[in-house]
């Protein structure tokens, strides 16, 4: 049996040998050959361009419960981060910028304007306690939303290089839990002014007189107004579309992944963020009006109560209104229904 066994391995040996060189030298010979074809081992896979022409993301299937893991590839991905770190750059750069030298033109040309016939003495009560408050509520709260967000968008390149990494890292973490909480009390001062002032908004013809007669910046022209004139409601309308948009689009980044995915929690942002560099240029605006641009403006919000001359200029009707209702001892239906001192 050993001679059988020995005999045989002496056979094959040699066989085993010539076939492992048969297979060998065609290979070798075509890795020397310099025309034999090159071999791709990527030839069969799909390209990725091919595959974003076709889907929007590329996904895979996972075992574990979080399925949004299984996107693996998201290519609207990079066209929002270019708008957050690019686009958003110059858009907020342009609008808030461009408002701000709109406003310093207005002021070098036409300066503050001033009560025509002087300070009378009296006042007369414009807004209640409760509705100032109401006004300062969201008024706080839309500047520490509009100071912490603008860090957002601006402060990795106008603070961090001027405080350092540790200090701004504190300040964005700190400025962003104070973005997350303060939109709620912005919310609710925004509803507040909503169901306060919302009947005295509703435009009328006199609005369109107010917009002729040049809203009271042509010192040779009257223009008549009732509570708000046309350039409040205008304020107040826009504040109220770009509060809503900025507070649904705000909750949906703040609860991500309720009833969204990534791809519109990016529209989300890009609108949220578009919206609130407008909000901010037009309340900009109205700052301007409320303290440097008119004389006795900012006292109706700081004590309730505005100069009698200066409710004759800007808002003559509902003075009229008001001084009627005190003369006929009727109860005071409106808060601006306070008798003048």
């Amino acid at each position: 049996m050993k001679r059988i066994l020995a005999r045989t391995r002496h056979v094959l040996a040699p066989l085993l040998f010539l076939t492992l060189l048969a297979v060998a030298l065609p290979a070798h010979a075509q890795r020397t050959d310099p025309n034999a074809p090159v071999e791709d081992p990527d030839a069969g896979a799909v390209k990725e361009q091919k595959l974003l022409q076709q889907e929007s993301r590329i996904q895979g299937r996972i075992d574990i419960p979080d399925k949004r893991a299984s996107v693996l590839i998201q290519p609207a991905g990079r066209v929002w981060d270019h708008f957050h770190e690019v686009t958003l750059h110059w858009l907020g750069a342009i609008i808030i910028l461009g408002m701000i030298a709109v406003l310093a033109l207005g002021y070098w040309l036409i300066g503050k304007i001033r009560i025509s016939g002087g300070r009378s003495g009296k006042k007369v009560k414009r807004f209640s306690a409760f509705e100032r408050f109401s006004h300062w509520l969201t008024a706080v709260s839309f500047v520490v939303l509009a100071l912490t967000g603008l860090n957002i968008t601006f402060g990795k390149l106008l603070l961090l290089p001027l405080i350092g990494h540790e200090a701004f890292s504190a300040l964005a973490q700190g400025g962003k839990y104070a973005h997350n909480f303060v939109g709620f009390s912005f919310m609710v001062g925004l509803f507040l002014i909503v169901t306060l002032w919302l009947k005295d908004n509703i435009p009328k013809k006199v609005d369109v007189d107010w917009l002729k007669q040049g809203g009271g910046f042509i010192k040779s022209k009257h223009a008549p107004a009732g509570r708000f004139n046309a350039g409040e409601k205008m304020v107040f309308w826009l504040a109220l579309g770009a509060g809503a948009a900025v507070a649904v689009s705000g909750l949906l980044l703040l609860f991500p992944f309720y009833g969204t995915d990534i791809a519109s929690m990016q529209i989300a942002h890009a609108i949220h963020a578009s919206i609130a560099v407008l909000f901010i240029a037009l309340i900009l605006a109205h700052i301007y009006i409320g303290t440097l641009g008119m004389e006795g403006a900012f006292e109706a919000m700081g004590t309730g109560e505005v100069d009698l001359n200066w409710a004759k200029e800007h808002h003559d009707q509902w003075l009229a209104e008001t001084l009627a209702k005190e003369r006929s001892g009727e109860p005071p239906g409106h808060p601006s229904a306070a008798p003048a001192k």
